[in-house]
């Protein structure tokens, strides 16, 4: 989750310290407790969350988290297989929908990652991605105490970015993939303080296997 404030954890309604940008607007405030960093599996799952960080690249993200119930319903729940068999009326569809963001490039790709991912065993894109989860456990590392120390790009993220990019899958630069590993819990940057910092820890599943 990008941001230009350096600042540390604040108070938020109920008085408990929160990441700034999860107090920013209150659409925010649910998806940081509930949702950001808390970990993420299942192919299609994982398929979403890709596609949506693919969107959000030059935007904010809440421009997205508005949108997530017409992205839902415009690409069928985000389902692989059935993503994969759009038509060009489908493709058509889509660059005339309001509800999503219409940018040809991007829809294109989530199209085509599909048709590359409707191909690969079940279970295969959530090891893949699992995979590059920073050992040791996340939680082990230091916490950030401010946003700003808080990185955009880290080696696993731009390792993670070429694997996908050498199967195939388009538009996940390290900036994408590292906000991915962000978002699915594979590393915890809430802040020190932040009252959700502990429950994506305790949540974490168990490290898996790299791909061959």
């Amino acid at each position: 989750m990008s941001t230009e404030t350096g600042s540390g954890a604040i108070p938020g309604p109920d008085g408990a310290p929160r990441c700034p940008w999860g107090l920013s607007t209150e659409d925010y405030v649910a998806y940081h407790d509930e949702e950001w960093g808390r970990p993420v599996h299942g192919d299609d799952a994982l398929y979403e969350r890709l596609c949506l960080e693919a969107f959000q690249s030059g935007l904010s993200w809440i421009t997205i988290l508005r949108r997530r119930e017409g992205f839902r319903a415009a690409f069928a729940g985000f389902e692989i297989a059935a993503v994969a068999r759009f038509t060009d009326e489908d493709r058509a569809r889509l660059l005339a929908d309001p509800g999503i963001i219409r940018n040809r490039a991007k829809i294109d790709a989530t199209l085509a990652n599909a048709r590359v991912l409707a191909d690969w065993p079940e279970g295969e894109l959530d090891a893949l991605i699992w995979s590059f989860a920073p050992e040791p456990d996340p939680a082990s590392r230091p916490a950030p105490k401010a946003l700003s120390d808080v990185p955009a790009i880290t080696p696993e993220s731009t390792a993670l970015s070429k694997a996908l990019k050498k199967r195939g899958i388009r538009f996940v630069g390290p900036t994408t993939a590292y906000a991915l590993m962000q978002a699915c819990g594979l590393v915890n940057d809430h802040l020190a303080d932040c009252v959700a910092r502990e429950a994506p820890r305790t949540a974490r599943p168990p490290m898996r296997r790299p791909v061959s």
